[in-house]
């Protein structure tokens, strides 16, 4: 097998032992590459069907393409599609600075929507290699029942041996991406030819987007790629070596704790 029949194959086991063992599952669609990779291998996981719920918590500014994509796969993949809805911003601290404030609207909409449905884990795509605080990040992640995460008590996982049974009350975030790169993303879309947004390519004015959020928050990047070959050969040749590949996205350095403070209290 090479590095990509290797990657598949942990996270389709990953979904199969998160399907076997947890009560009430669901999975978490951005909407962005890496969670249409996710749906992508749930989809081999279960010879076609993704067999839970696929989430979109919606803050209400994702971009026009973003929505067009949503509206066009989800039945083309035949999912189960949730919508969940997250509060208007004058719910929200406004003591916050703006891109944090926005981040716990999305904070917020979770929570509400995972007490409301009850669900025992959820599947999400976040990598180990997208920003520092979540290479502290489990497969299987234990979290408190408001979705607080304590970083600093989570369980060991040595040699692929995951921890799935934890005290009654407990809620589990399950990472099947997490040893993924964003150059390993990109290989696995093109061998799959796996549909994704038109934005992360550069349509004619010398940019395009690393990472998808809401359009208020993110940024493109200076960029020539065209399609998912040119973004591969720029990952290889380091074109963004020195740069982050959530940069663009002002919620993870909108206060001094950045993503870690949003992730200890919920944030995805």
């Amino acid at each position: 097998m090479n590095h990509l029949d290797r990657l598949e194959s942990q996270s389709i086991f990953i979904l199969r032992e998160a399907q076997a063992r947890i009560a009430k599952l669901g999975m978490l669609w951005s909407l962005g590459k890496d969670s249409n990779v996710m749906v992508w291998l749930a989809k081999k996981a279960f010879f076609g069907q993704v067999p839970f719920p696929v989430m979109h918590i919606d803050t209400g500014k994702k971009f026009p393409e973003m929505y067009a994509f949503r509206d066009r796969y989800s039945k083309e993949w035949n999912l189960d599609l949730r919508l969940g809805q997250c509060p208007p911003l004058d719910e929200i601290d406004p003591t916050l600075p703006p891109a944090a404030r926005s981040a716990a609207r999305k904070t917020i909409g979770l929570k509400r929507f995972l007490e409301k449905e009850a669900y025992t884990g959820i599947i999400a795509g976040i990598r180990r290699d997208e920003e520092s605080i979540r290479a502290k990040e489990r497969v299987f992640s234990p979290r408190a029942l408001d979705g607080a995460w304590n970083f600093r008590d989570q369980p060991p996982e040595f040699w692929n041996q995951f921890k799935t049974e934890f005290a009654p009350g407990t809620h589990l975030r399950i990472h099947p991406l997490l040893d993924w790169t964003e150059l390993n993303i990109w290989e696995y879309i093109s061998r799959e030819n796996i549909p994704t947004v038109s934005l992360y390519y550069n349509q004619g004015e010398g940019k395009r987007y690393r990472s998808l959020g809401c359009y208020p928050c993110t940024q493109a990047v200076d960029s020539e790629a065209r399609n998912v070959d040119d973004i591969i050969v720029e990952l290889r040749t380091g074109k963004f070596a020195n740069i982050a590949e959530r940069s663009g996205r002002a919620q993870d350095k909108a206060d001094g704790g950045g993503l870690e403070t949003l992730r200890r209290d919920g944030y995805m």
